[in-house]
């Protein structure tokens, strides 16, 4: 069964609507809800006292229906009583700003003593509830980070001195990495480092940058101790919280929490003003599915239409909540889920979409609800299998931070657009991508591409270098290969760590100005980023400049490398540009695109069945060669699918 629901806010609502609630969730099919998310205050109204009797009435009626429940620790923004009492919780910014309660995250994961507020809550949840009919999973927190990705305040920095301690061991062994020798920075202890509060200059880019996986890690160490809270009164009761895996959450270093998690669960969200939301939606998902390692995952959160946090919150087509919520199913999703069952009448979050609409259900809103619990029901087979993908993106979070810091050869080079410009490409042609940390295994892969890996160890650059070797084609992109892991640069020529696997060198990085266009020998046009670049024997020059400063330099080289061949960018090429070295990579690599028309994934079984999942995005129906069973109209397909303009279709194949 794939599980279908969303988080369920009962606190809000009088007796008589939670009783509608109850039979209106049994008419959409929905299966698991998430309760208590934001409840601390009704749980807790005063310090010690307790007010359960609502949650118990909710979770008992829920069982009786037969739904399940992903429990909160209900932790996931203190009540007033306790920012009033402790002040000194509350996070603070880099210029000392301190954020004060009266939204949500109002507290800082580093205090130790709030974490033994939210270490007792969490405890108290589960000795209550450990053995209620309704329990299925522990939902911590919530959207860890999503406000407060980065907290500047003393206990973050005591907090901040014993991480590094425990990374370097010695201050000397901090000096060297952080290249403290620059700017008179040396200290001669731990307790003289503080976090990289406002300056009067650029600070220290490795102080930058061990902050940043400092704070992610402070923000797993806080999940990690309400998890073995919750596992210690219910050692068989998954746990997980809701990541917020999309091209717009920068600060949390994902791949590193996956081991923590029981199962991977995502909130995701389109963005109105993106023509191609779809595109990074299906980059999204395959993010999630490359974090929880190729299993299935839930999604734990999106939005029926319209949601309440963008300049402009436009209401979802006909036919786009359907697409959007079996696009998550076709790249890996077990679970789809929203926020929220109920449309909030009061707060912030009122105007926000939910599957019960404020209008009713006499509303599109609710009959796409429906429908889509029908359409899962007819998908039940799915659950269990996996995405099987033979290209890969490779994605890292820090180098992700590292691109991104300030005084660099151009502002302009960004990470998360050209990982996302050169998943479309794949896209574009149905390419099924993995996305996957540069330490990953990368035997399997035909095709790895690896964009603006800025930051890069020793031991990942000889991982993607051997997928070359092993047979792979690797296209590694401008500004990669230039630091490692301190983020001291590679001496020799760039791009450094990949010097030698692709057969270049560049004496000088060759930044454009903002407006400033380059071309290739084959019409493509450029802008951004061009380098001063020398081949070794045996590397071609694929495309060369044709205008600008570097007329004639090579723009897009290639080597062949073992069994594979190593190819470099130095360059970012417009979409038709970049299409058409994609398209030779695909060929290269031997790789056979998809059906034309619609977006096409497969999942498949250990034994043997798999299902092609087709979404049209277009205004025309699209005509599929495939034989099989539709799932979703319950019809055979003899050779060949319609899918309808903005439909789905799902085949099992044979």
């Amino acid at each position: 069964m794939i599980q279908y629901g969303g988080d369920y806010n009962p606190e809000q609502w009088p007796l008589a609507t939670r009783i509608e609630d109850v039979e209106l969730m049994q008419q959409a099919g929905v299966t698991l809800v998430s309760v208590g998310i934001f409840s601390w205050a009704q749980l807790e109204p005063r310090e010690g006292e307790h007010d359960f009797g609502w949650l118990d009435d909710v979770l008992d009626r829920l069982a009786a229906a037969g739904i399940k429940v992903a429990l909160a620790t209900a932790t996931a923004s203190p009540p007033p009583w306790l920012t009033r009492k402790h002040p000194e919780f509350l996070p603070v910014l880099a210029d000392g700003t301190v954020l004060h309660p009266g939204g949500r995250q109002a507290y800082r994961v580093s205090s130790p003593a709030y974490r033994q507020y939210a270490l007792r809550m969490t405890r108290t949840m589960a000795e209550r509830y450990q053995d209620h009919p309704a329990l299925a999973l522990w939902h911590v927190d919530n959207e860890l980070g999503c406000h407060v990705p980065h907290d500047y305040s003393d206990d973050a920095a005591a907090a901040f001195r014993r991480w590094l301690e425990a990374r370097y061991g010695t201050v000397e062994a901090l000096n060297a990495a952080w290249g403290t020798a620059f700017w008179s920075q040396r200290y001669d202890d731990f307790d003289e480092v503080l976090p990289p509060r406002s300056a009067p200059t650029y600070p220290n880019p490795t102080q930058q940058l061990d902050f940043a996986r400092f704070s992610s890690d402070e923000l797993l160490t806080h999940y990690r101790a309400m998890r073995d809270v919750l596992r210690e009164v219910t050692p068989n009761i998954p746990i997980t919280t809701n990541l917020m895996l999309s091209t717009g959450t920068k600060w949390m270093d994902y791949f590193s929490w996956a081991d923590d998690l029981d199962v991977i669960a995502n909130d995701h969200y389109t963005r109105a003003s993106d023509p191609e939301a779809h595109v990074e939606l299906a980059f999204s998902a395959d993010l999630t599915r490359g974090v929880a390692g190729g299993d299935p995952w839930m999604l734990m959160e999106h939005s029926t239409s319209a949601v309440n946090w963008q300049p402009r919150n436009r209401s979802k087509r006909p036919g786009e909540m359907l697409r959007h919520s079996l696009t998550h199913v076709a790249r890996g999703a077990d679970a789809v889920m929203f926020f929220q069952w109920r449309q909030s009448a009061a707060g912030a979050e009122k105007f926000h979409s939910a599957m019960l609409p404020h209008a009713g259900t006499d509303t599109d809103v609710w009959r796409n609800t429906v429908e889509l619990g029908a359409a899962l029901r007819a998908l039940s087979e799915v659950e269990g299998s996996r995405v099987r993908a033979r290209a890969a993106i490779v994605f890292d979070y820090p180098a992700w931070w590292g691109t991104e810091l300030d005084s660099h050869p151009s502002a302009a080079v960004t990470y998360p657009d050209r990982v996302l410009a050169h998943y479309r490409a794949l896209w574009q042609r149905n390419v099924t991508v993995d996305i996957v940390p540069p330490s990953a295994d990368l035997s399997g892969y035909a095709l790895v591409v690896v964009p603006t890996l800025y930051l890069v160890s020793d031991a990942d650059a000889a991982n993607i270098a051997a997928a070359a070797a092993e047979g792979a084609s690797v296209l590694v992109t401008y500004f990669s290969g230039i630091a490692d892991e301190h983020d001291h640069i590679r001496l020799g020529g760039y791009p450094g760590a990949f010097r030698d696997l692709l057969g270049v060198r560049s004496e000088e990085l060759w930044a454009l100005q903002e407006g400033e266009t380059v071309t290739l020998d084959d019409g493509t046009a450029a802008d951004v980023w061009s380098e001063q670049m020398h081949l070794a024997p045996g590397t071609e020059a694929v495309r060369t400049f044709t205008d600008g400063d570097l007329a004639g330099w090579p723009a897009l080289t290639r080597r062949p490398v073992g069994e594979g061949a190593a190819w470099y960018l130095a360059t970012r090429l417009d979409a038709d540009g970049l299409q058409r070295v994609t398209d030779d990579l695909i060929a290269e690599a031997g790789l056979t695109p998809g059906p034309e028309g619609v977006e096409a994934v497969r999942r498949s079984a250990d034994d043997g069945r798999s299902w092609l999942f087709l979404v049209n995005h277009t205004d025309a129906a699209a005509t599929v060669p495939v034989t099989g069973h539709e799932l979703l109209r319950d019809a055979p397909a003899r050779g060949r699918v319609v899918v309808p303009a903005g439909a789905v279709a799902v085949v099992r194949e044979g």
